[in-house]
């Protein structure tokens, strides 16, 4: 193998080695009182990003970096899909599906017209929307190549709604004893209105078993419904570009979708029944997709740049918080219907 190749798959391993280290630091800051409410997804995103203002960025990584951000990030949203239990949806969650689709469309749909009123930017305004509306990270990173968002706004949303998300699922857990609700009801709202997995499980847990059963269901109708969600923004995309001057729509097709979907299929038919895998391998599977899921997205936030955030995030920020606000209120109506 020549020495310039080799040069350049060192260059691969150190980047992924480098992306990984901020993983398990990340990790470990997320032991600490309060940064825990956060997560090490997030405690590792901002200590990249702080790293990028202090140090710059690690040229020499490069490539490595570049693989984490986008190799490892589709390699992670295919894992993800191990989460999905499709038949448990379709036994008992039809009714939440629908729901949570009301959810997913009044989210996506509010942000971006808010954002459009405050002149915000619509990318990252877009990816908000979606991870308000779906499943938080994960619904980003997998939308962001679809309507080809720069690797920095990819970052910033997924800081914002790691940080938004975890506010909300406190004030929910704060609130959960004064409302008027059931656990049930509860555990029902918390799954239809919070951003993330992991912050649907923080908001409902301490309502019980049956409260976080019901509130995880809920959530999984959202994440289920990613799916078509790229589809329809996979068509929007070739619609825009048709519209464009030289007429052309050439739109990547996501070819990682198909993982997550075969990946859902076998983990909700295969994986248990079929095949033998137990309860501690698949928390073993899961912890191992949000460490590379984490590792991603240091990636990413090493090329997030402070001094445009300023001008780039506040708006989209505050349509995402409206939007988060107003979601509540309405799955709440919704509930006690």
């Amino acid at each position: 193998m020549p020495a310039s190749k080799n040069i350049e798959w060192k260059k691969v391993i150190l980047g992924i080695g480098f992306t990984f280290l901020f993983a398990i630091v990340g990790y470990l800051l997320a032991y600490i009182p309060g940064i825990n409410r956060v997560g090490p997804l997030a405690a590792a995103i901002i200590l990249a990003i702080i790293y990028r203002q202090i140090f710059g960025y690690p040229e020499f990584l490069r490539t490595g970096i570049q693989f984490s951000s986008k190799h490892l990030l589709r390699l992670a949203i295919i894992l993800y899909g191990l989460k999905l239990n499709i038949s448990i949806i379709f036994e008992d969650g039809l009714g939440l599906l629908a729901k949570g689709a009301a959810a997913i469309l009044f989210s996506v749909l509010l942000t971006v017209y808010l954002a459009k009123k405050f002149k915000a930017n619509q990318q990252l305004a877009l990816l908000l929307g979606v991870g308000t509306g779906v499943c938080g990270a994960a619904a980003i990173a997998a939308v962001s190549p679809i309507i080809k968002a720069k690797e920095e706004d990819t970052a910033i949303g997924v800081g914002i709604i790691a940080l938004v998300g975890t506010v909300f699922s406190i004030i929910h857990a704060i609130l959960q004893p004064f409302l008027p609700l059931t656990d049930l009801q509860y555990g029902v709202w918390s799954g239809l209105s919070l951003h993330e997995l992991a912050h649907v499980a923080l908001a409902a847990e301490p309502a019980g078993e049956d409260a976080l059963a019901i509130a995880l269901l809920a959530k999984l109708g959202r994440v289920f419904l990613l799916v078509p969600l790229c589809f329809v923004l996979i068509f929007w995309m070739k619609y825009r570009k048709s519209t464009d001057e030289n007429g052309q729509a050439k739109v990547t097709f996501p070819w990682f979708l198909l993982g997550f979907i075969g990946m859902s299929i076998i983990g909700s038919y295969v994986l248990g029944s079929i095949i033998p895998f137990s309860e501690a391998a698949m928390g073993a599977t899961g912890y191992i997709t949000t460490f590379i899921l984490t590792s991603a997205m240091v990636g990413l936030g090493l090329n997030v740049s402070l001094k445009d955030v300023k001008n780039k995030a506040l708006a989209p920020l505050l349509a995402m918080v409206i939007t988060s606000i107003l979601l509540s209120v309405l799955m709440y109506w919704i509930v006690i219907m």
